[in-house]
């Protein structure tokens, strides 16, 4: 069980749904856009229903662990489709082997590692 806080509130869900949650907040705010979800969670009453939760750029999520005995709340329906959103919208996560170019080679004055020693054991 995790419990996502937001501005004013929490939410207390199972951990992939959480992680889901982040994850499409994250590409949403990267795409620069937002979204309404009605997430699965566990209400104040111990029942399992859904919340409705708007995702975009300025949403301050936090996801922490909540041990306890409280039911874990899973749909992998949900699951999927969340994270299937997020691909859609571009997925941050690096694949091994890809390289950036940065250009900032061009930017490094010349001459700023003069009188750097790069091994000061000698």
């Amino acid at each position: 069980m995790k419990v996502v806080h937001f501005a004013g509130g929490e939410v207390r869900t199972g951990d992939d749904i959480a992680d889901a949650v982040i994850h499409y907040a994250e590409a949403l705010a990267r795409r620069k856009t937002s979204a309404a979800v009605e997430v699965p969670a566990l209400l104040s009453d111990g029942s399992v229903g859904v919340v409705s939760m708007l995702l975009g750029p300025a949403s301050q999520l936090v996801a922490v662990p909540e041990p306890g005995d409280d039911p874990d709340v899973s749909d992998a329906t949900f699951i999927v489709a969340l994270n299937s959103r997020a691909a859609l919208l571009g997925d941050p996560k690096p694949v091994a082997g890809d390289t950036v170019e940065l250009g900032i080679e061009d930017d490094v004055p010349q001459g700023i590692d003069e009188g750097f020693d790069a091994d000061p054991q000698q």
